[in-house]
């Protein structure tokens, strides 16, 4: 089974944000698939309270996944609420590889992950999950602050990817990848728009893109 899924906490996304992504899914992707919106576990509510989102982290642990009623073997994609979905989602999903994620979206961070998209296989590297905490995260290289981007750097170094661009049709919005041609300018071959930082496409809902794509 693949679960497409996003995390919602605190109040910078609202339901909007979710009902226009879920929308976006369900417009591109073909195969089955069940939508699923996780917020954390109470015992992680405070890894909501500092930056970084490690509360996603708990997606490898083996009891979250049996909790959400996964298999080993399921595959898990998960988005960030600020995705705009442009195009087919299928052949980014087909995929073997245990984890996937995405690379060469960051512009001054050295981490090669973004963690705007990725995709898990239930039961993979429990222990991403087992060994992770603040303390340990804060001992490893990180930019401005740790994050859960870093940490799965650390713990697998050698992850697949999908790498920004017309390779993958995933595009970072103002980040390496994007075109030259300006913010008005959507590739042709895009299939998922992603908008690592600060940035969100309701600040940018001028754009004709962005107004076609960005619906319930």
């Amino acid at each position: 089974m693949l679960h497409v899924s996003c995390w919602l906490w605190g109040d910078k996304y609202g339901d909007d944000h979710v009902d226009r992504l879920a929308a976006g899914v369900a417009r591109h992707l073909r195969q089955p698939y069940q939508w699923r919106v996780f917020t954390p576990q109470s015992e992680d509510i405070p890894l909501t309270k500092i930056v970084g989102c490690f509360a996603r982290l708990r997606m490898f642990d083996p009891r979250w996944q049996a909790h959400q009623r996964m298999v080993p073997g399921d595959r898990l994609v998960n988005l960030d609420l600020d995705s705009v979905v442009t195009g087919p989602l299928d052949p980014l999903f087909d995929r073997e590889e245990p984890f996937v994620i995405l690379q060469g979206a960051n512009a001054s961070n050295p981490c090669p992950y973004n963690g705007s998209i990725m995709m898990l296989e239930a039961g993979y590297r429990p222990d991403v999950w087992s060994s992770f905490s603040l303390e340990a995260a804060r001992t490893i290289e990180h930019h401005e602050f740790p994050d859960d981007q870093g940490w799965l750097w650390h713990k697998i170094p050698d992850a697949a990817g999908w790498t920004v661009g017309a390779e993958s049709g995933i595009y970072a919005f103002r980040k390496p990848g994007w075109p030259k041609g300006g913010d008005h300018v959507l590739p042709k071959d895009a299939r998922l728009v992603v908008f690592p930082g600060w940035r969100d496409p309701s600040l940018f809902t001028k754009l004709p893109w962005v107004q076609e794509h960005w619906v319930t």
